[in-house]
C-alpha cells in the first residue's frame, strides 16, 4: 500500500511525543505492529485504527480514512502475505515452483499467465507486481532469515523457458552468495522424503508463537496448533538432513543454469 497512511500515522505519534512501543501500550498493540504499518507494510484492522485514534486524540481520522487493499492473491494465501511481513525467519520447501518471494519478473509472469481458467493481460500484470512487491521485505535492513530447501526435480523441470529458468536460478544464486538467503538442493537420490506432500513454509515471530503453513492444488492451511507446527518443523528438519551442503547446492545451482545456456 501506498505509504501515506503510515508517513501520517508516524507524524501524530512523534506530535504526541510517544515512541513506537508507548502507542502500542496505550493502544493495546504489539510495537512490531505498529512499525509495520508506520513503514506501510500492513494495514491494521478497523479496530486497530479505532485503538490508535483514541491512543492519539485524532477523532476519527485513521479510521475514516483506512486504506482499502486488494491483493492479487488467493484468498487462502492472504493471511500468509501478512504474516511474511511480520516474520523474523522463513524457511520454505519448494518442488513444483521456485517460492513466490525468490521468483524473477518473467518466472513469476510465466506461472501466473498460465494459470487455469485463463487471467486477463492486466490481471496477470496486477499478480506479477503484488508477487515482486513481496519480495521488498528481503530488501530491508531487518528483513527476515530466510532458508530455502529445494527438491532437485524443481530445477529439472523447465516449467518457463531455457533463458527464464536459468536467470531464475542464478538469481537464488546471487541472493545465496550475497548472504540473503541460505539454499538446499534435496537431491532425487534421496527418494522418498518427509516433505513430499506438498509445499512448506514455517515463519518464526518476535511477538507470538511460530507458525506452518501448507499449500496443496488449489488450496492452502495455516497451522497455529503447536504440535503440528512442531511435527512440520521436524519434517523440514529431518528433509534438511539429507540435502545437499550449502557449497555443494550453490555448485548443483550453477551447473544446472549452465544447462539451460547461461553463461558466466
Amino acid at each position: 500500500m501506498a505509504n501515506t497512511y503510515g508517513d501520517w500515522l508516524r507524524q501524530q505519534r512523534e506530535t504526541a511525543g510517544l515512541t513506537q512501543q508507548e502507542l502500542a501500550d496505550i493502544a493495546v498493540m504489539t510495537r512490531s505492529h505498529i512499525a509495520h504499518i508506520e513503514a506501510g507494510r500492513r494495514i491494521p484492522s478497523k479496530e486497530d485504527a479505532r485503538r490508535l485514534d483514541k491512543a492519539l486524540n485524532t477523532g476519527d481520522v485513521l479510521s475514516s480514512f483506512l486504506p482499502r487493499e486488494e491483493p492479487a492473491v488467493a484468498d487462502y494465501f492472504e493471511s500468509v502475505r501478512q504474516l511474511e511481513q511480520q516474520a523474523v525467519m522463513i524457511r520454505e520447501f519448494a518442488q513444483a515452483y521456485f517460492p513466490g518471494l525468490l521468483q524473477t519478473e518473467r518466472y513469476a509472469r510465466t506461472i501466473l499467465g498460465a494459470v487455469f481458467p485463463p487471467v486477463s493481460e492486466e490481471e496477470c500484470d496486477r499478480r506479477v507486481v503484488t508477487r515482486l512487491e513481496r519480495a521488498r521485505i528481503l530488501e530491508g535492513p531487518v528483513a527476515p532469515v530466510l532458508w530455502v530447501l529445494l527438491d532437485e526435480a524443481l530445477l529439472r523441470r523447465p516449467v518457463c523457458g531455457e533463458d527464464v529458468m536459468a536467470e531464475q536460478i542464478m538469481h537464488l544464486v546471487g541472493l545465496a552468495e550475497a548472504g540473503r538467503i541460505r539454499v538446499h538442493v534435496l537431491p532425487f537420490a534421496v527418494g522418498l522424503h518427509p516433505l513430499l506432500d506438498g509445499t512448506l513454509r514455517l515463519m518464526w515471530f518476535d511477538d507470538q508463537p511460530p507458525l506452518a503453513y501448507t499449500e496443496g492444488y488449489g488450496t492452502g492451511k495455516v497451522h497455529d496448533s503447536p504440535s503440528m507446527v512442531r511435527e512440520l518443523q521436524h519434517r523440514y528438519d529431518l528433509a534438511l538432513s539429507d540435502a545437499r551442503p550449502l557449497k555443494e547446492s550453490l555448485a548443483l545451482l550453477r551447473a544446472t543454469a549452465k544447462e539451460y545456456g547461461h553463461h558466466d
